[in-house]
């Protein structure tokens, strides 16, 4: 599909919503799998492009890998196969080129593994060459935590498999801390023992002990339903297998969205979201620092419903599927909002008064803006170019928007 456009008739919202499964979740349980020699059974593993693409490289023999757009994919492939000695390259999208790879490769260097840069110094492609001994291996290591958690997650998934596990030395702060939190929350599922001081973790070798893993349901993915219910004029949706469980950072979004009315009620089988309709504040300052997946949903949502807002802790955005401040600039300019950077005061400032765009809004290859500009749909007709990219990790989506009453009209 080259664009579709997008309406609700009533702008009423009553249904059910499949979620998949957690692709952050999945990618970590595949990798682990693959470490412990498929010692445990996946449960509900999620349909992403994303996680597909990664099950069928760990099922593979052929010695260059395509991670496509994947940069969890990049980043874990590139400690697994380190940590299973195999000779392999990997490389990716030309935007998956530009996203760094430094701060990971210099850490498994510095341990003893050989990593090496096939094209540009710092970025994919890499080129992983078998090592001869791992009981020489170094057991600590030093890597920079402001960049990408990917990175320390990497060198997580592999420690309790090295000979003498692994102590991670961060010497900055860390970015999207819940999914370090998560990695660790699922190698103790596993059995893992690891320590976490103030600027450190230490994992110890372990067996993994449990026969299997169930992947929740994406908290990510279900940020755009609670966006959706609050721009509904009525809503109450129930999203199916949704856990009340913070094992995924974003299950903040619950909490946030108190304070604009979307009731969360946790159910047997998911959770009920209802617009309920209190008043809402229409002046907001809130930090994606922990939770930079939100920021694209909270910006659209925002400007929708006229909040000015000011956004901390979202530079990260910039290395993602694409430079995601950049894209948010120039969508909602069509939208007529601006969102920029104060030299001044050092946050990102939302303001502007909402009409929908004439021009189609753009996606940039990325999931998020096209899932997260969908929810503009129950204002009004909106186009939306290259909708197909939902793929990479809600391959469902717009089949469930159709199910719960928007109207999609496709032109090729």
């Amino acid at each position: 599909m080259s664009s579709i456009k997008i309406h609700h008739p009533t702008k009423k919202l009553f249904g059910s919503v499949h979620l998949p499964g957690s692709k952050s979740e999945s990618n970590r349980a595949l990798i682990l799998q693959a470490l412990s020699g498929n010692s445990f059974q996946i449960e509900n593993l999620s349909t992403a492009r994303d996680t597909q693409n990664l099950k069928n490289i760990l099922a593979t023999n052929q010695q260059t890998v395509d991670v496509i757009d994947a940069g969890t994919s990049m980043r874990f492939l590139t400690a697994y196969y380190a940590a299973t000695n195999q000779h392999k390259i990997i490389t990716g999208s030309a935007r998956m080129k530009k996203r760094p790879m430094a701060p990971l490769v210099n850490a498994l260097n510095e341990m003893g593994f050989d990593i090496r840069y096939v094209e540009e110094e710092g970025f994919a492609p890499i080129e992983i060459f078998p090592i001869k001994s791992f009981e020489k291996l170094e057991s600590e290591v030093h890597i920079q935590g402001n960049i990408s958690s990917q990175f320390i997650t990497a060198l997580l998934l592999i420690a309790p498999f090295l000979p003498n596990g692994l102590t991670i030395h961060f010497y900055t702060a860390l970015t999207s801390k819940p999914y370090v939190e998560m990695t660790l929350s699922m190698l103790e599922h596993f059995g893992v023992k690891y320590i976490w001081s103030e600027n450190s973790i230490a994992v110890s070798k372990t067996e993994i002990q449990n026969p299997k893993f169930e992947v929740g349901s994406d908290w990510s993915a279900a940020s755009y339903w609670y966006s959706m219910a609050f721009l509904a004029d009525e809503a109450e949706i129930f999203l199916e297998g949704l856990q009340n469980k913070w094992s995924q950072g974003d299950r903040i979004m619950a909490d946030w969205m108190k304070r604009f009315g979307i009731a969360t009620e946790f159910k047997e089988g998911g959770a009920l979201i209802k617009n309920i309709h209190t008043a809402y504040p229409k002046v907001m300052k809130l930090d994606f620092a922990d939770n930079p997946d939100l920021a694209q949903t909270f910006a659209v949502m925002f400007a929708a419903k006229d909040i000015a807002a000011t956004f901390t802790g979202i530079d990260s955005l910039r290395l993602k599927e694409t430079d995601r401040i950049q894209a948010l600039q120039n969508e909602l300019r069509k939208c007529g909002y601006k969102f920029d950077y104060s030299d001044e005061f050092f946050f990102y400032q939302l303001r502007g008064k909402l009409h929908l765009p004439t021009a189609p809004v753009n996606t940039y290859d990325d999931h998020r803006m096209a899932m997260s500009l969908a929810a503009l749909g129950l204002l009004g007709e909106i186009e939306i170019e290259n909708p197909d990219v939902v793929i990479k990790s809600y391959p469902e989506f717009w089949g469930e928007m159709q199910k719960n009453g928007f109207v999609i009209l496709v032109d090729d």
